[in-house]
């Protein structure tokens, strides 16, 4: 059921996204959250926003990034000086297939990011650092940590450098394990459960301040009611594709047994979309003794 928006938590794709493309506040949270997470402090970046409402609904991830960071001349792990792009995204689903599957939507986004940050004819060492920032309200690889960083390794020789660029994290709000910061521990829970009571230092009362003003906001309230209604019509066309794919099947397998189906006509029933249509030749299938009989009563 959908959530009224006074009752969103930071880790809720359309609040967070709504405070990080914010003309008054995203910046400035997004440096409240780099700082805390890299323990480092940008100083000159961009918003990208590629949507204007965020996520399909306020507990499961939509596969799309809708905002990131540009930092222009940033350096990731103090090596090199190449521009970062951080691309932080809270998710909070418990649909299980969507958690096993976390990694290769991380590496999803992450050919997203790229296939725009390289111009053609520029060379590769252009190519900006991405940094991408998964929080969980699930453990993502059932270890318990905190804090799972990830980058690519070669096998025979863990130990030798290869930098490409990459570093994926995931944090995980509820994690026991692991040795962070207490600055770190106390955003973790605060973006699960976004509250004064929970706003225990200055940084955080001052995101909750951000949180209360857009939450009051009319503009906002509109977009989080125009969302809900995308989000109707999105799962409603949803429900009758899949109603008139199972048609369209059922047509063809009971066509099948009288013989093989002209390609014309197997072309005509897949391009057919008015479930009425399909069901009445549906019927007119499983009465039919062969394809003629079926093409006579279309």
């Amino acid at each position: 059921m959908k959530r009224k928006l006074d009752e969103l938590n930071l880790l809720d794709d359309f609040l967070f996204g709504t405070i990080m493309s914010h003309p008054l506040y995203g910046k400035r949270f997004a440096r409240i959250l780099v700082r805390t997470i890299l323990n480092r402090d940008i100083k000159v970046l961009k918003i990208v926003s590629q949507q204007n409402y965020y996520g399909q609904d306020t507990d499961r991830h939509g596969a799309r990034l809708d905002v990131y960071i540009e930092e222009e001349n940033g350096i990731l792990q103090g090596e090199g000086n190449a521009s970062n792009i951080y691309d932080i995204e809270p998710d909070q689903t418990s649909d299980k297939a969507a958690q096993d599957s976390l990694p290769k939507r991380v590496r999803f986004y992450r050919a997203a990011i790229d296939s725009k940050s390289l111009q053609s004819g520029v060379d590769y060492s252009r190519l900006k650092n991405v940094i991408i920032i998964m929080i969980l309200s699930y453990d993502p690889f059932g270890c318990d940590r905190m804090v799972y960083t990830v980058r690519n390794h070669c096998v025979e020789e863990p130990d030798m450098k290869y930098e490409d660029g990459a570093l994926n994290l995931f944090l995980y709000t509820r994690g026991k394990s692991g040795v962070i910061t207490q600055e770190l521990k106390d955003l973790l829970r605060y973006l699960e459960d976004t509250s004064w009571q929970n706003a225990v230092s200055e940084s955080l009362r001052e995101v909750q301040s951000m949180v209360d003003q857009v939450k009051c906001d009319k503009e906002v309230s509109i977009s989080y009611m125009k969302s809900y209604e995308r989000d109707r019509m999105m799962r409603n066309e949803g429900r009758a594709e899949g109603k008139i794919e199972g048609l369209i099947d059922s047509i063809k397998e009971l066509l099948s047994d009288s013989g093989s189906i002209p390609e014309n006509l197997a072309a005509q029933i897949d391009s057919e979309k008015d479930l009425d249509t399909l069901r009445c030749w549906l019927k007119a299938a499983s009465k039919s003794g062969s394809i003629e009989e079926f093409v006579k009563q279309m």
